[in-house]
């Protein structure tokens, strides 16, 4: 076994598996309210995604207010109540070590909704469209290369005419 992983690799298998598990029993606590924490008690949270050092023992956890509103707030109140959450996650986990929480705003959504306009321009709608119909004019001309291909010619021809 491998002494020292190159962290340019990603995460574990084992890394990925117990950040899920946090990620689901820090959710659970969240939802049902068994922290009892009166500065989260106005706060629906949402877990997004909790990723755990090589060595199990630091989580660094995504989180993200329902609706957008008060993410400092929460943020506040999580980081108050860390200790409290630490203690009932690693009574729902068999665990060695329970890691320590560290909380940080997601912002996955906002890189998807920047995305999703930048997909919607119309300059990129063209080339994407341009792209399709390269994409049909190389699958034409790998036509032209098998063996007894006879009208693959005038195949590759129609399509340059259909898609010019």
């Amino acid at each position: 076994m491998r002494k020292h992983r190159n962290t340019s690799e990603g995460p574990s298998q084992r890394q990925l598996r117990a950040g899920e598990l946090v990620r689901r029993a820090l959710s659970d606590i969240l939802l049902r309210g068994e922290h009892h924490e009166p500065a989260l008690e106005g706060h629906s949270i949402t877990v997004s995604e909790a990723r755990l050092s090589p060595d199990l023992r630091q989580a660094t956890v995504y989180v993200m207010p329902l609706g957008g509103r008060g993410e400092e707030a929460a943020l506040e109140a999580l980081t108050g109540a860390r200790g409290r959450l630490r203690k009932l996650i690693g009574s729902r986990l068999e665990m060695k070590q329970t890691p320590e929480l560290h909380f940080t705003l997601d912002t996955s959504f906002d890189r998807m909704d920047e995305t999703r306009r930048l997909l919607n321009q119309d300059a990129v709608r063209r080339d994407r469209r341009r792209g399709v119909r390269v994409e049909r004019r190389k699958r034409a001309v790998g036509e032209l290369d098998r063996p007894g291909n006879r009208d693959g010619a005038r195949r590759v021809e129609a399509a340059a005419e259909r898609d010019p």
